[in-house]
């Protein structure tokens, strides 16, 4: 007995020694001065009913904001504590629909002017409603301006009245079907049942949950992809990884409000399950989608006009011998042309196909894609010698010689599927706007847009082979046309250079030493096969068909490569690009560039000879206090394939453009010197 009474007495006293700390716990400490707030009741409780309280905030002046019960990257929610009697219930808050505010990069969830957050408050049947004393409470919360936050508190007490009817209309109401989400990778996608006669305005997802296990987390900053299709609208919201987590399940439910636009939205549960995208129409996504019509003619465009970019410079030879065996007679001319362009587009439409099959199973892949992967470029390597000795003289490739005899459809097809696949690498104008749409719409939509990018390339030779006064036009064919052969191989051999240069940057020194290896036998083969060809004697084709298989074996077994990627200097010296390296250097509230680059990339390299590595610029951007970041996607990264994701990008290049105090936008793809001199000039002013 005397243990439990010590054990009792023991007890007794630590509660008499937190008494007071609870007493102090429900005193105002900060006061509400920024951010002043009241209770309201909507009349009198009645039992056996629902009482509605209100919380009543009001800023002292219009840059004073409060918060959502989720404040996003920064902030506070409310927290309060109401002293009700002996079985009364209060329910979840309800809040208002929130607004974004979006500052150095880190998205916040709050509210600007007046707002208030009803109290549901469930009034047993047998309450003594004109006996109870005086409801009080505390409350807490945070008043913030876009430069100063200040904690706010207050002793509550009761009072009868109020602008419940304006109150309560602010509120989201809750949809009445339940919702369904799921988590594909770093994305989650919530199916949310809405009328299809409903309006839209500015569509946003405010997520109460902020974890869904494993130390995932919403990225609030990140831009969000919204379909619809009929009753159902989902929404993707890009998650991060935060690090220190272990390993925990997805939450049974997830809770949310989804802005329409306006102060107008409906608060949702959604429960785990599987969420369709196939048949959605795409309303928004990281860039404003246009109509199907519009995308196809960007694409049409953007395939025409990589005829002229400098990244497609490689290939020009193989187009060069593709317009001088036009100059045949009009049958064989459209035959070709047409076998040219099946070979183009097919590799286009081909390509599309698998990466829009590897996006929907979650994989971050883009255009170019298969320029990441070291025997991809070793199997191009070996290509390009083969070309390069073909174009010499070494040996003869059926269909394709161009010194007399007929034209062969199976050589133009060849050849157009290799003038798409060494074209992969470059993005121009009006393509990044196409293939970024290509990669959120229906599968079916997007496999339509790439088809339109590789008609697109082949046009200028389908124009050539249709039209008779465009083929008068090109020289005879002659004696010419071998010398021109041989003048060819010289860009073909740069080409070689250039993929062995990729190689030596993505693969380790010993696969490089392999791969020459490879390249000499491959060599001195075609070199025997060009004297049989020169003797009459039969069987080259077989003998050419076990080339090639001797060269898919080679790149078989070799062992695959070390991964690495060598680091390039820079006048700008730039941090290496991550998610957490851009939010950090937005919050320093300087300027911030970001530019996503690849080896493989022309285009890439030659802005950056011509834009971004000149003094110029380095000069413009110390004068500003540009904070510079650069994301090489030489090698697949997926962070960055997430990032260029999020920002409607089908590859590289991509140039972002962070003010110090505004948004960031996206650049052109084709920089011109004075493009960053004058943007870092704006923000030196």
């Amino acid at each position: 007995m005397d243990v439990w009474r010590s054990a009792l007495a023991f007890l007794l006293m630590t509660l008499a020694c937190l008494m007071p700390s609870f007493a102090q716990a429900q005193e105002a400490r900060f006061g509400d001065e920024n951010i002043a707030v009241e209770l309201r009741s909507d009349g009198p409780p009645v039992p056996d009913s629902t009482w509605m309280l209100a919380l009543h905030f009001t800023p002292k002046s219009a840059e004073w904001h409060g918060y959502w019960s989720n404040p996003g990257d920064a902030g506070q929610g409310m927290s309060l504590q109401l002293n009700l009697p002996d079985g009364w219930e209060a329910g979840e808050p309800l809040y208002p629909v929130p607004q974004k505010l979006l500052i150095s990069g880190l998205m916040n969830h709050i509210y600007e002017g007046e707002y208030a957050v009803l109290v549901p408050v469930k009034v047993p049947l047998d309450a003594a409603v004109s006996n109870i004393a005086p409801i009080t409470g505390f409350v807490s919360y945070l008043a913030c301006t876009d430069k100063i936050c200040v904690p706010q508190d207050a002793t509550l007490r009761i009072d009868e009245g109020g602008d419940f009817r304006s109150w309560q209309a602010s509120i989201a109401p809750q949809l009445d079907r339940i919702a369904g989400y799921e988590v594909v990778r770093d994305r989650l996608r919530v199916g949310i049942p809405l009328p299809a006669g409903m309006n839209l305005g500015d569509v946003h997802l405010f997520l109460e949950t902020s974890d869904f296990g494993s130390g995932l987390a919403p990225d609030y900053a990140a831009i969000q992809t919204i379909v619809r299709e009929g009753d159902l609208m989902v929404v993707e919201v890009p998650l991060k990884r935060r690090a220190g987590f272990d390993a925990s399940p997805l939450p049974e439910r997830i809770a949310g409000i989804l802005s329409l636009g306006g102060g107008q939205g409906v608060s949702f549960t959604a429960v785990q399950r599987d969420v369709p995208l196939e048949g959605v129409k795409a309303i928004r996504g990281p860039v404003e989608i246009p109509d199907l019509w519009v995308l196809l003619l960007a694409a049409l465009v953007g395939g025409l006009l990589l005829n002229i970019m400098p990244c497609v410079f490689p290939i020009l030879s193989l187009k060069a011998l593709a317009l001088a065996k036009a100059g045949g007679d009009e049958i064989s001319a459209r035959r070709d042309a047409l076998a040219y362009t099946a070979g183009v587009v097919l590799a286009c439409a081909g390509l599309g196909a698998i990466i829009i099959l590897l996006r929907s199973a979650g994989e971050q892949v883009g255009w170019a894609f298969q320029l990441q992967e070291p025997r991809v470029v070793g199997a191009l390597f070996l290509l390009a010698v083969a070309i390069t000795a073909n174009f010499l003289g070494l040996f003869q490739v059926p269909g394709m010689a161009i010194a007399g005899g007929r034209p062969s459809m199976r050589g133009s097809f060849g050849t157009g599927l290799l003038a798409a696949f060494v074209a992969t690498p470059c993005t121009g104008p009006f393509m990044a706007l196409a293939l970024g749409a290509a990669l959120v719409l229906r599968p079916i939509e997007g496999f339509a847009i790439f088809t339109a990018l590789g008609v697109g390339l082949a046009l200028p030779f389908l124009l050539i082979g249709f039209i008779p006064s465009w083929r008068r036009r090109l020289p005879k064919p002659g004696a010419w046309m071998e010398r021109f052969r041989r003048w060819m191989a010289v860009p073909m051999g740069l080409t070689v250079l250039a993929l062995a240069w990729l190689i030596w940057r993505i693969a380790d020194d010993l696969w490089l030493v392999m791969l020459g290896a490879v390249s000499l036998v491959l060599l001195a083969l075609l070199a025997s096969l060009g004297q049989r060809q020169k003797r009459g004697r039969g069987g080259g084709k077989l003998f050419f068909a076990g080339i090639v298989s001797l060269a898919i074996f080679a790149l078989s077994i070799v062992p695959p490569p070390e991964p690495r990627t060598l680091a390039q200097s820079s006048m700008l010296e730039p941090q290496d690009f991550s998610e957490t390296a851009l939010a950090e250097a937005r919050a320093s509230g300087r300027p911030v560039f970001v530019w996503f680059t690849a080896d493989w990339c022309v285009t890439c390299k030659v802005n950056e000879s011509v834009a971004i590595e000149r003094e110029d610029t380095r000069d413009a951007f110390e004068r500003a206090g540009v904070v510079s970041l650069r994301g090489d996607w030489t090698q697949r990264d997926e962070e960055i394939a997430t990032f260029l994701a999020r920002q409607g990008a089908a590859g590289v290049p991509l140039y972002m453009w962070y003010p110090a105090d505004g948004d960031g936008r996206q650049l052109p793809q084709v920089l011109t010197p004075e493009t960053l001199p004058a943007l870092a000039q704006g923000q030196s002013r």
